[in-house]
């Protein structure tokens, strides 16, 4: 668990620098998987009346699978964030992270994960020429073309019972 504690505020801007464990519950349920720490590193500013404003990098490496052949590939995140927490708990700002009133510290693991879910993007793909899965008989078809034939087009059925019934005639 990654924590802030705000009374070191009272001297300046506070350093922040920690980690999220990999096999932290908090990133349980997501379409990767972490598989090495999530390092936050960035600096966490009191902006008065309850509120705190940390820019920070978060860092780490997800695996998931392609979007075209579902093989897994890694992918090294690095993500600059801006966030605002405040105590106010009727604030209208969506991106704010509401925390206590008057609380000593912050916990961020919930924002990590956002902020990490907001860096990893949605259909990666192991190589741009990936050829990705058969649709019929899910052949990887990077490692080759399958055996299936290719199914007409339904549109142009009318057109092949024509040519078909002319091909009849002339027999």
């Amino acid at each position: 668990m990654l924590r802030l504690d705000l009374t070191a505020l009272r001297a300046g801007p506070v350093e922040v620098s920690g980690s999220v464990a990999p096999d932290a519950p908090v990133f349980g349920g997501l379409d990767f998987r972490v598989d090495e720490p999530v390092v936050v590193r960035g600096r966490l500013t009191d902006s008065g009346h309850g509120q705190y404003y940390m820019q920070a990098t978060l860092t780490t490496l997800v695996l998931c699978a392609c979007r075209r052949c579902l093989t897994d590939i890694r992918f090294d995140v690095k993500a600059d964030i801006q966030v605002m927490f405040t105590d106010d708990q009727e604030t209208d700002d969506s991106a704010a992270y509401v925390i206590p009133a008057r609380a000593a510290q912050i916990e961020l693991d919930e924002m990590v994960r956002e902020q990490l879910i907001l860096a990893v993007p949605d259909f990666l793909e192991c190589r741009a020429s990936c050829r990705g899965l058969c649709a019929r008989c899910g052949n990887d078809l990077n490692d080759g073309p399958c055996d299936c034939q290719p199914e007409p087009d339904p549109r142009w059925a009318v057109l092949e019972a024509l040519k078909s019934a002319g091909d009849d005639k002339e027999s």
